[in-house]
Formats: structure tokens, sequence, C-alpha cells
């Protein structure tokens, strides 16, 4: 099993960026994929989740800017984050979530900053 985190980067105040999660080893139709994240200084935070049934949903903070989707041929889990702010900086992570256990990607960086 492999999460590989890509997309994330340097982007201004307002602005977007769209994380991809591609996965091997496992469908990502079969089970729930989530994307957390952790701020400079701070605990890990959930986001999101996407289930196996394609239902989503979303941490408080960024309700309404991000969106969780996937592409059942590409295998991969997108993030897509609009109206950023300052506070969104972190490193973001997915997640697949198996009965007993948790796979994670390495993580990509997001800072907003002007």
């Amino acid at each position: 099993v492999q999460l590989v985190e890509s997309g994330g980067g340097l982007v201004q105040p307002g602005g977007s960026l769209s994380l991809s999660c591609a996965a091997s080893g496992f469908t990502v139709t079969t089970y729930a994929i989530s994307w957390f994240r952790r701020a400079p200084g701070k605990g890990r935070e959930w986001v999101t989740t996407m289930t196996n049934t394609g239902s989503t949903v979303y941490a408080d903070p960024v309700k309404g800017r991000f969106t969780i989707s996937r592409d059942n041929a590409k295998n991969t889990v997108y993030l897509q984050m609009n109206n950023l702010k300052p506070e969104d900086t972190a490193v973001y992570y997915c997640r697949v979530n198996f009965v007993t256990t948790y796979y994670w990607g390495q993580g990509t960086q997001v800072t907003v900053s002007s």
C-alpha cells in the first residue's frame, strides 16, 4: 500500500491549489480516504473524508472552500482548495482507513502567504 501526495506549493491568500493523492496497492473506491493537515507548531487536524460510497464530510474551517473528489480510473483522490487563507498553511496528508489500520502518505507542503 502506498499513498503519494503532490500539488502543494506557495499561493497568495484567496488563491487555489489542487492536491493529489495517488494510491497503489488498493482501490480508492473500496475504502474511506481522508485528508489531514499539520500546521507549524500544531497537532494533526482532520480536514475531510470521502467514504467508499462517495459520501463526503468536511471540517468546519474548510467547509464551502475545499472539495474532495476521486478519479476511479486513475485511482487518485484530490483535494481542491479555494479561497485559501494564511491559516490553511500546513503539510497536507492523505490517509486510507482500512478496517484495523491506517496508511499515510508522506505529505505535501501548502503555504498561503502574500
